[in-house]
């Protein structure tokens, strides 16, 4: 708009000039009013077009309205009158650093990045609603109240243990709540989750105690898996030993009930060889030639005198 009108003051101030001088013959000064004239030319010409850079959309106005439409990269034809504002639309990175408290009321400092870009196709609706520093007054407060809002939801020890879960958690939440607004959420990260030194301290001592825990537990099932190795070693050695003794009582048994049966064996064929014969043979090769002193018989027992023998 300014080149427009600076273009038509030029255009008339150059016009007049240039009448002045040629009806007073003064053709020098003719020639230097026509370049003025050439000038604001240039300049209304110039105020018909508007460029573009790259990377960037382009936002019509006309006396405060925003424009339904959107300008590309590029040159493109506007009315003298229209006022063009840029606005990035490449990947943007906006850092936050904030405080919160976690749902067992530790304090907790939170620092990460978020990045962004702007919908080209929405960009008039942005600038129309929030204007060019939707960073300041849209992305940052609501990254910082939603990152309260996924934090309160976990323990302390809970945000050490599920930092990925929860960057996940406060990408999803920024990310439908800044598509509304023609800003579309790229990428989220949790760089860093500090705690207060109190809290960290007491952390440490309960990992030591831990630590100290699952020493004495493994210390514990050492000596119980030595002992039941013992103990097991020693049945496996009673079994042995008895195994020895019962092997060698049924040895000792056997040969006890074989010299049995031997003797028995010989008793009954010594039983079978006797004879009537045999035994008087015997009674008489045996005798000693001395009479019993006593002799029984089925009557009773009758005593038998012996002979004096001479002295």
């Amino acid at each position: 708009m300014a080149l427009f009108i600076i273009g038509i003051l030029l255009l008339v101030a150059g016009i007049v000039a240039t009448c002045i001088a040629l009806a007073e013959n003064e053709k020098g000064f003719a020639a230097g009013t026509a370049v003025v004239v050439v000038i604001g030319i240039a300049l209304l010409i110039i105020s018909f077009f508007c460029r573009i850079p790259t990377g960037y959309t382009g936002i019509v106005t006309t006396f405060g309205k925003v424009h339904d439409t959107t300008l590309d990269a590029g040159i493109h034809g506007k009315a003298p009158w229209d006022t063009v504002i840029t606005m990035d639309n490449r990947e943007q990175r906006v850092q936050f650093s904030l405080e919160a408290f976690s749902r067992d009321i530790q304090q907790v400092q939170i620092q990460g990045s978020i990045n962004i870009n702007i919908n080209k196709n929405t960009a008039m609706t942005l600038y129309k609603e929030v204007g060019i520093q939707y960073r300041d007054v849209l992305v940052t407060p609501r990254v910082q109240e939603d990152v309260k809002i996924v934090i309160a939801k976990y323990t302390a020890e809970g945000l050490i243990e599920n930092r990925q879960a929860i960057s996940d958690q406060i990408f999803e939440l920024i990310k439908a709540e800044l598509a509304d607004k023609g800003i579309n959420v790229i990428s989220l990260a949790i760089e860093n989750i500090d705690f207060t030194d109190t809290f960290e301290s007491a952390v440490e001592a309960k990992q030591v105690a831990t630590q100290e825990k699952q020493r004495a537990t493994t210390q514990q099932e050492q000596a119980t898996m030595e002992a039941q190795q013992a103990a097991s070693r020693k049945k496996i050695a009673a079994e042995a030993e008895a195994a020895v003794q019962k092997i060698n009582a049924d040895a000792a048994a056997y040969a006890i009930r074989a010299e049995a049966e031997a003797n028995s064996e010989a008793n009954r064929m010594i039983a079978e060889s006797l004879t009537q014969t045999l035994i008087d043979y015997t009674q008489i090769t045996q005798w000693n030639g001395q009479l019993p002193t006593v002799y029984g018989g089925d009557d009773g027992v009758l005593p038998i005198l012996t002979p004096l023998t001479e002295k």
